[in-house]
């Protein structure tokens, strides 16, 4: 475990991420592209020291997660990149003066948006690259033009420390400011960072406790910042009858292999799959469950509180075990679990509530009345599944509300925790998913989360940002007197 940063060392670091913070916000989209395109190459070139870091601090096989890991990582910073090439992410708006606007004469006013200040990133255990030192809301807040100070998971801190020296090495030779990246260890460090007034803005990724605590911090601030955090996630799949009757091993098959993928450790893994009553897929579900290989959790905290939750969910009123797989010392077997809808919706908190590693539970419904109910009592998350076909049309439309009130991304028979980085992402959803429901942290999107919005009425020409001069020198997509 690294040592925490020292209270000099903290000072001298937001100093300097305050004293970038007017040059990085200054600096061209051609420049900033430019510092991602170089941190994305110095990745790459680092690779196989990074990767060998990784794997040892977190137990995830180098080949093929790691490696694929990395890529997802680089080519993130490489997307932002175009999105500062499209320009599209400015919303440059411009309204001419008008006498005859029909609610009185119009000013000139002119709207962009503007890079919102250093930024405070809380790395996450599980994606020691994805959504680490180099991750998503990193990639994103340097492309709005904000420095980043990076607080290191405890979980992988030597390699946080390397990635950030590869990163920091790279955006300097691009020419980027001193200051626009630096690493901070320590819980008490990063809580310290949270409460400086420099700070002007925070993302987490990580548990319900320890967000939902850092928000409470962020919003207490004599001045609030946005934190943007994304904490816990159960992720229900439904099965429609007609899709069981269809496919129904293929689905407990692919489910089996969901929600035990890298240990159960992703944000996105179903947690809730509501099958039929009477579905009669347990052979098939105890088949591909034993079949699941024990594996090495992240780390001994992660561990030991999965069973902790696991214990207190098979100890719940109604549940009973289905299917286990063998552990093997300090690797941990899958478990999968099953209630009935009734005694789910008598249960309360005790089976509503994510339980981080390799285990699920099915939920049996007997009709859709039963299935709403049960949708109207679960946790909201990142992802809602629908597992259907052609002839559900109906059926789904009926429940497709009550489906979108609850996640953020919806699935039609797919897997949730595959995670795409793309124009159209969408990775967020209402409390406890995330703190900010409006907002995503994967795909071009999450840009917008560190940057704010400033009208600039009655100015001349030349003292305006070059998105909104009459010229648009930087050649941006503008609305212009309400036409695009």
């Amino acid at each position: 475990m690294s040592q925490a940063t020292d209270p000099a060392a903290l000072e001298h670091i937001l100093a300097a991420a305050a004293a970038a913070a007017p040059r990085t916000a200054a600096a061209t989209p051609a420049r900033r592209g430019g510092w991602l395109t170089a941190a994305a190459d110095a990745l790459d070139a680092h690779a196989e020291e990074l990767i060998a870091l990784a794997a040892a601090e977190t137990h995830l096989p180098p080949a093929p997660r790691l490696q694929g890991e990395l890529k997802r990582t680089t080519f993130q910073l490489r997307l932002f990149a175009q999105v500062l090439a499209d320009g599209a992410h400015l919303g440059a708006t411009v309204d001419h003066a008008d006498p005859d606007w029909p609610m009185g004469p119009r000013p000139d006013i002119r709207r962009v948006l503007t890079p919102i200040g250093p930024v405070l990133v809380f790395a996450a255990s599980n994606f020691p690259f994805a959504f680490s030192v180099a991750g998503g809301d990193t990639a994103s807040a340097l492309a709005a033009g904000c420095p980043v100070v990076l607080k290191a998971h405890p979980g992988h801190p030597g390699l946080s420390e390397r990635t950030g020296e590869v990163l920091r090495a790279a955006l300097t030779a691009a020419g980027a400011p001193d200051g626009v990246l630096a690493v901070i260890h320590g819980q008490a460090v990063g809580v310290d960072a949270l409460r400086d007034p420099r700070v002007q803005a925070a993302s987490f990724t990580g548990s319900v406790p320890g967000g939902r605590a850092l928000f409470d911090i962020a919003a207490s601030r004599p001045a609030p910042i946005p934190f943007y955090g994304e904490l816990g996630s159960v992720n229900p799949v439904v099965v429609t009858q007609a899709a069981l009757d269809a496919r129904g091993e293929a689905i407990a098959t692919g489910y089996a292999g969901s929600f035990t993928l890298g240990a159960g450790q992703f944000c996105t893994k179903p947690g809730l799959l509501l099958l039929p009553e009477g579905h009669g897929l347990t052979d098939t579900l105890r088949a591909a469950v034993s079949a699941v290989p024990a594996q090495r959790m992240l780390n001994d905290r992660i561990t030991a509180g999965y069973g902790d939750t696991l214990d207190a969910l098979r100890a719940a009123p109604g549940v009973e075990v289905l299917a286990e797989s063998a552990g093997d010392g300090p690797a941990r077997g899958a478990t999968l679990l099953t209630i009935t809808g009734k005694d789910f919706l008598a249960a309360g908190a005790a089976v509503r509530e994510e339980c981080f590693g390799p285990t699920s539970l099915i939920v049996t419904y007997t009709d859709q009345d039963e299935l709403i109910s049960l949708l109207a009592a679960v946790e909201p998350g990142l992802t809602a599944t629908i597992h259907g076909e052609d002839t559900d049309t109906e059926w789904v439309r009926a429940v497709l509300p009550s489906l979108t009130r609850i996640a953020g991304r919806l699935l039609w028979n797919d897997w949730p925790t595959g995670v795409t980085v793309s124009w159209a992402q969408q990775h967020g959803g209402p409390y406890p998913a995330t703190t900010a429901p409006t907002t995503t942290s994967v795909g071009t999107a999450a840009i917008e989360r560190f940057l704010r919005p400033v009208a600039w009425q009655n100015f001349p020409d030349a003292l305006l940002p070059e998105p909104l001069q009459e010229a648009n020198p930087w050649s941006v997509p503008r609305r212009t007197d309400g036409t695009r």
